[in-house]
């Protein structure tokens, strides 16, 4: 079923659960799916500790309002960056992402597999500095729906599918050289690379960005003002995303931390 805002109010006022809102029974409704099994080799023990340490750790999206400038640690996920700022691998690499249409989750996969089984890296770590209209894949489809976000990648996409779990990802994770397995170009998905280590960092300046535009475009069913549309954006982030200040600002931070630039 489709969820629409009336279908969400339907079920507020279905359940008779006092103090229950609308936000959370949308973010309900659309939590994306379990993520799946981590997808690493033998001898990655920083990356799984990264991964474990990551999913321990909170990501604030409960904002009512949020600036267009950030300045303090509690309007990001500071705690977030800061683990990925101390991973302790040493090889480690940053895509800077900016373009939805482009092959930018096949290139990172493409990394992956020559810095795993070619250069007997297991621990290596991706991060996708996400920005751009890239960013759209960063929201779950509540926010593609309510916002109709499909229009803003020129029509190239009619729903957020970077969050479909490709049917490659139920091959078997041994037969890493299949061309129609989990490794393969057939399994292309946001999901699998988080499996596999990939952190996807989300930006507060495209959030912003994008905000203005559906400000601007009178896309804006709630009447909200553009602080609070910025905080609902954020507040609907994927699950294992990141939020940093700001992407361009960040990569130094990156790069001081040892990151690898790739673009």
């Amino acid at each position: 079923m489709t969820v629409t805002r009336r279908n969400v109010l339907g079920i507020v006022a279905s359940t008779g659960i006092a103090g229950i809102t609308l936000d959370a029974v949308s973010r309900r409704a659309h939590a994306g799916a379990a993520p799946l099994a981590p997808l690493l080799e033998g001898g990655a023990g920083h990356l799984k500790a990264l991964m474990t340490a990551l999913a321990k750790t909170p990501r604030r999206r409960d904002f009512k309002e949020v600036p267009m400038i950030l300045t303090a640690p509690d309007q990001w996920d500071h705690a977030a960056l800061d683990l990925l700022m101390h991973y302790l691998g040493k090889i480690k690499q940053v895509w800077d992402n900016t373009a939805i249409e482009g092959p930018w989750l096949n290139l990172m996969r493409n990394s992956l597999n020559a810095q795993i089984w070619a250069f007997k890296h297991p621990n290596f770590l991706i991060l996708s500095a996400t920005h751009g209209t890239a960013h759209l894949a960063l929201y779950d489809q509540y926010l593609w729906d309510k916002y109709q976000l499909a229009k803003l990648t020129g029509g190239k996409f009619a729903r957020n599918a970077f969050l479909d779990v490709p049917a490659a990802a139920a091959g078997d994770p041994r037969d890493f050289e299949n061309t129609a397995g989990v490794f393969s170009p057939m399994d292309n998905s946001i999901p699998t690379l988080q499996a596999r280590g990939v952190v996807f960092l989300a930006c507060h300046n495209a959030i912003f960005e994008v905000s203005e535009k559906l400000h601007g475009m009178g896309r804006n069913p709630d009447k909200l003002s553009l602080p609070a549309m910025v905080a609902e954006l954020t507040n609907h982030l994927i699950p294992g995303a990141v939020l940093t200040p700001g992407i361009v600002g960040t990569l130094p931070e990156l790069g001081f931390a040892g990151f690898q630039y790739a673009k």
